[in-house]
């Protein structure tokens, strides 16, 4: 394996709070007590010491996390912290998780907005939207299916990145969705061919054509992500290209590490979540980095050996562990996916291992 590789464990815990906002303008309506069912995600660089066993990195980080934020829980937020942005409930979070190696920490307040905190106070700012299109891609083989005429809820998720380490928030979700009511409006109910720019529409080049319309109205803007559909999309940062596809799959296992009498010794299972990321640059005839459905194809083989399978009988697979799936899948699948950077496997909701070995590695969260 390359030596640059990076692994980060992963563990999300959810919570219910109420707050007040009093640093937003006059009648904003977030400065008024309201709730909301809040998601906290740490990302790690573990250890090995950490851990209980290897193997048990996400699980016990899960656990931790859930401490963590079980004195928020059905709270009034503002009795624990003086301003509860987001932000702030990320510092308050890395402060109270006890907890190595965190290179994030991730604090949604709803499903479509939130921050990435890291170390040195720069938040990853995000917001997500929704707009119904139609479209074909005219440059495909021919027979493929998206050749044909058809359409998306497609979604979109606008990033602004800033180093806010004097400032109790950054940009405002309000601020975000005022720059990007015009573009709804232009492509919510609409064929997207037939808009300049967009005769091609693909999700790089929909995801460029969105970048190059806010970042002179968003200068913080850092990241534009087109999803076509719920298991695949694409980022674009202003130069590079990269895409994603997810794929589920249920699989027995057990970890042989674990300790004697330890639940996870026994034979149990999950429904995995494995999310492919690849950069590359872009086709210009086509207009996409890597077909969506050559990716699916290519990585058949492999899938089948993990959906439905006991995951200990792997051949060259030490363990069973999130972060050993994925090498195993990178040592699997990097000759016939050579754009492949980065690996996530989760075995529950925001719980597993990120591995990426690329100097480009697509944002989070997608």
């Amino acid at each position: 394996m390359s030596g640059n590789e990076t692994l980060l464990y992963a563990a999300s815990a959810g919570f219910e709070a109420a707050c007040e906002i009093s640093c937003l303008p006059p009648g904003h309506r977030a400065r008024a007590m309201h709730g909301h069912s809040y998601l906290a995600e740490v990302r790690c660089a573990l250890p090995p010491t950490w851990v209980d066993f290897p193997g048990n990195e996400a699980a016990q980080l899960r656990q931790q996390l859930e401490r963590a934020v079980l004195p928020l829980d059905y709270q009034f937020l503002n009795q624990h912290l003086s301003l509860p942005t987001d932000e702030n409930l990320a510092r308050w979070l890395r402060q109270h998780l006890a907890v190595p190696g965190i290179a994030s920490i991730a604090m949604q307040s709803t499903a479509n907005s939130g921050v990435d905190l890291d170390s040195q106070d720069h938040a990853h700012i995000w917001r997500r939207y929704l707009f119904e299109s139609a479209h074909q891609l005219p440059n495909v083989p021919a027979g493929h299916k998206c050749g044909r005429m058809h359409g998306h809820g497609f979604e979109v998720i606008v990033h602004a990145n800033q180093d806010i380490s004097n400032q109790e928030m950054g940009v405002d979700y309000d601020l975000i969705d005022a720059c990007w009511q015009p573009l709804h409006a232009q492509l919510h109910m609409a064929c997207l061919n037939d808009m300049p720019g967009l005769e091609n529409p693909t999700s790089e080049v929909i995801a460029a054509w969105i970048w190059h319309r806010l970042k002179s109205e968003l200068p913080a803007l850092s990241w534009v992500t087109v999803y076509e559909t719920a298991s695949a999309g694409a980022h674009f940062d202003g130069i590079h290209y990269r895409i994603w596809k997810e794929q589920s799959f249920d699989s027995a296992l057990r970890l042989d590490r674990a300790p004697e009498g330890h639940p996870a010794r026994r034979m149990h299972g999950h429904t995995y979540a494995l999310r492919l990321h690849l950069s590359a640059p872009l086709d210009a005839v086509m207009g996409w980095t890597v077909d969506y459905g050559d990716v699916k194809d290519l990585f058949r083989p492999i899938f089948d050996q993990l959906d439905h399978q006991p995951l200990n009988d792997l051949p060259d697979l030490p363990d069973a562990d999130t972060a050993s799936l994925a090498r195993w899948v990178r040592s699997q699948a990097q000759t016939q996916l050579p754009q492949l950077d980065r690996i996530d496997v989760f075995q529950s909701r925001g719980c597993g291992a990120i591995l990426s070995w690329g100097a480009l590695a697509p944002a989070l969260p997608i």
